[in-house]
């Protein structure tokens, strides 16, 4: 039995480069919304797949991982040159809250529980290979950056490892993005504007391995040097890597490769 009142998935006759389509009602959310998922074509019966979320920034939607970055192709090729081991790509809407939700805990609607719930829950029932047995692993660019190292940090029981790719580290910092009069609206709905630092120093004990890179032309980049900075302080065990771009779909459609890689050694480990 669903843990859903609707859930519908697009057929798996009509697929395209393996993506396939889902809208469900969100409890979390208390509407419909959208996932695009990648399928590997490498799927037994009793195959087990691990599952990456990948976080869209501002502006953005279910297909903009895709669509814009390319990513289900990308793993293609990974997976086709035996680097990668075949993983289920998992990209939902951030809720399609004004220019963006932050995925955080509004008044009215739960942006956060429709990821680490909803998202998880209505993957495992309706993709064949993801199960209990699957790792969890959660990325995203600009503002899913931001809830992907706030989230991961947050549930390391849930998630294995996770990665930000020129992340948005404080909530002050999507004033930058939004349109005029929109960040004050944002701030007065969420229910804790929450700092990526302190989501890592909160849960220090507890964190896994994870990863966060920026480009070096990135209007991010300061806030991403900074993060670094107060991590090294704080003696916590981090990745962080700085290459040549700026904040762009280019940038983050060539850099995506780094963090998939990353978790799957992170998964070889057992």
């Amino acid at each position: 039995m669903s843990n859903f009142f609707t859930t519908e998935i697009s057929n798996p006759e009509n697929e395209f480069d393996h993506l396939r389509f889902i809208t469900v009602k969100s409890k979390a959310l208390k509407r419909r919304a959208d996932i695009s998922v990648y399928v590997p074509s490498k799927a037994t019966v009793d195959f087990t797949f691990d599952v990456v979320i990948l976080l869209h920034g501002v502006y953005g939607s279910h297909w903009a991982w895709a669509m814009n970055g390319g990513v289900h192709k990308t793993a293609d090729r990974l997976i086709q040159q035996g680097r990668l081991k075949p993983m289920v790509l998992v990209m939902p809407s951030d809720g399609l809250h004004g220019d963006g939700s932050g995925y955080l805990k509004h008044s009215q609607e739960d942006y956060e529980k429709w990821i680490v719930e909803d998202v998880i829950t209505v993957v495992k029932e309706q993709i064949a290979g993801v199960n209990k047995k699957s790792n969890f692993f959660i990325t995203g660019l600009s503002m899913g950056g931001y809830g992907a190292l706030r989230l991961g940090a947050k549930y390391p029981e849930i998630f294995r490892s996770f990665s930000g790719l020129s992340s948005i580290t404080e909530f002050s910092q999507l004033k930058i993005f939004l349109e005029n009069g929109e960040f004050e609206k944002l701030s007065g709905l969420v229910s804790n504007q929450e700092n990526v630092l302190e989501c890592l120093l909160g849960n220090k004990e507890r964190l896994p391995e994870f990863y966060f890179d920026c480009g070096t032309d990135d209007l991010l980049i300061e806030f991403n040097r900074k993060l670094h900075q107060r991590l090294v302080e704080n003696n916590i065990n981090h990745t962080y890597v700085e290459n040549p771009g700026a904040h762009q779909w280019i940038y983050w459609q060539t850099h995506i490769e780094e963090s998939l890689l990353f978790f799957d050694r992170i998964a070889s480990k057992g």
